[in-house]
């Protein structure tokens, strides 16, 4: 691949033409569940086969240094749907999932993506996992998408048979949640093939609609996330691996690839390619209880080293980003808000500034430096705070006490050197004092203590 010079000679050139780019791109985030950081073939995996994602990332940018906001899904989804640290607002834990609780949810004086580019005349729809509260206040109708398939809660389990519970609000034990019938925006539908593939289909659909328009998908798959479930042709696409659980783990992911495949070429079938900007990114680190593999990284979901919270992370836009990019600089998710928010033009509150960057000038070469100075993490209810300055990574826990990696020669975070650099540690531990003074306690009670009450 590419470095980030040969991006400016190709500007140079003549090869990147922003003039041709729609002044209103549309815009499409896959966004895959608890995917390992090395479980794509563009960072390295050699025993999954990722054909089509890894087209997605050849075909413009691999963010090497790509993170989410947050090591767990829900409150990830918040930082990247508002384009603000969901701290910000309180979305600090994961949402109750209970359609009688009215807090639990992202508040309503947030904006989405959907609802910001809506007053500029873009249709949304959002396919998949929502997980951004259940109340009806707080559903996808409710907040800018004008199509929603899929389910409103954190998982869901993939074959028809098992959707055995009729709606949200019977779900009345923890977890049963999974069983729910799917919902097309509100009313009920019955599931008639493999979860992954449908969501497929049904993106897919939403995209030829909208080919005339300007559009937001937000293709939100629940694999390879738990319950570890595959139909037997993807498994037998994988019979090299041998490990049982890898082997399925594998075969949901190759699912999501062939949805990610028969996407693009919807795309160059409608001849819009060039007028989609697509992203590509797993909501946290590869999960402790999946088969996933976070390469080199350590730690998994739940975790604040790299391996929670640095993601498999891609965008596309032909014709306008160079293809085989690798951009090296920490990128977070929360800058796709940014991004599509500045090309369309979408006006963002200024009592709601956001935290991400277009970061379109850098992959072309149009801007030089960092997109961001620092990006932090928190995770209130166990105390723990996370930074990335350059290549300077701190975390701090009651648990772990202070810690400092330079990631330029210790990506595995093996060698604390918080006590011999302690000075840098206090300098950047008080930049992270100083972030967190802008943030809110959680707005919601936690997962693990709620129950539904029946209707």
């Amino acid at each position: 691949m590419k470095n980030i010079l040969s991006v400016v000679l190709a500007v140079f050139s003549g090869f990147v033409c922003s003039a041709t780019a729609q002044e209103k791109p549309n815009l499409i985030v896959i966004l895959t569940d608890d995917q390992g950081y090395a479980d794509v073939g563009f960072n390295g995996s050699k025993d999954i086969r990722t054909p089509n994602i890894d087209r997605l990332a050849q075909s413009g940018a691999r963010f090497t240094n790509g993170y989410v906001t947050y090591a767990v899904c829900g409150p990830s989804r918040a930082g990247l749907l508002t384009g603000r640290y969901q701290d910000r607002f309180g979305f600090g834990r994961n949402p109750v999932i209970d359609p009688n609780d009215a807090t639990s949810g992202l508040p309503l004086d947030e904006s989405m993506i959907s609802e910001v580019l809506e007053p500029v005349g873009y249709t949304s729809g959002i396919v998949g996992k929502w997980h951004m509260g259940t109340h009806p206040k707080f559903r996808p109708n409710k907040r800018g998408f004008d199509y929603f398939y899929g389910f409103l809660s954190g998982g869901h389990r993939y074959f028809p048979e098992e959707l055995t519970v009729e709606d949200i609000y019977q779900a009345v034990d923890n977890w049963s949640w999974y069983k729910t019938k799917l919902l097309e925006n509100e009313t009920k539908v019955e599931l008639d093939k493999y979860l992954t593939d449908k969501l497929s289909d049904k993106a897919i659909e939403f995209v030829e609609r909208e080919k005339d328009n300007p559009f937001f998908l937000y293709l939100a798959y629940n694999a390879p996330h738990t319950p570890l479930q595959a139909t037997q042709e993807y498994l037998d696409r994988n019979k090299h691996i041998k490990n049982k659980e890898r082997r399925t783990y594998a075969a949901m992911v190759t699912s999501v690839d062939d949805g990610v495949g028969r996407l693009l070429n919807k795309l160059e079938e409608l001849d819009i390619s060039e007028n989609t900007i697509v992203f590509f990114l797993s909501d946290n680190g590869g999960a402790g209880n999946n088969a996933s593999d976070n390469g080199p990284l350590r730690g998994h979901k739940g975790k604040y080293t790299e391996g929670g919270i640095r993601v498999p992370f891609a965008v596309s836009w032909p014709g306008t980003i160079p293809s085989g990019v690798d951009y090296d600089n920490p990128v977070s998710s929360m800058d796709i808000m940014a991004t599509i928010a500045e090309i369309s033009k979408a006006p963002v509150s200024d009592k709601k500034p956001l935290d991400g960057v277009n970061l379109i000038p850098f992959l072309t070469g149009n801007k030089q430096g960092q997109p961001h100075d620092a990006l932090y993490w928190r995770n209130f209810d166990k105390k723990v705070f996370a930074s990335r300055e350059g290549n300077i990574k701190t975390i701090s826990s009651p648990k772990s006490g202070m810690q400092m990696y330079n990631l330029s020669n210790d990506l595995a975070e093996q060698h604390n050197i918080s006590q011999s650099k302690m000075m840098k540690y206090l300098e950047q531990d008080k930049k992270v004092e100083n972030w967190n003074e802008g943030l809110i306690a959680p707005i919601f009670k936690p997962l693990q203590k709620s129950k539904n009450k029946k209707n």
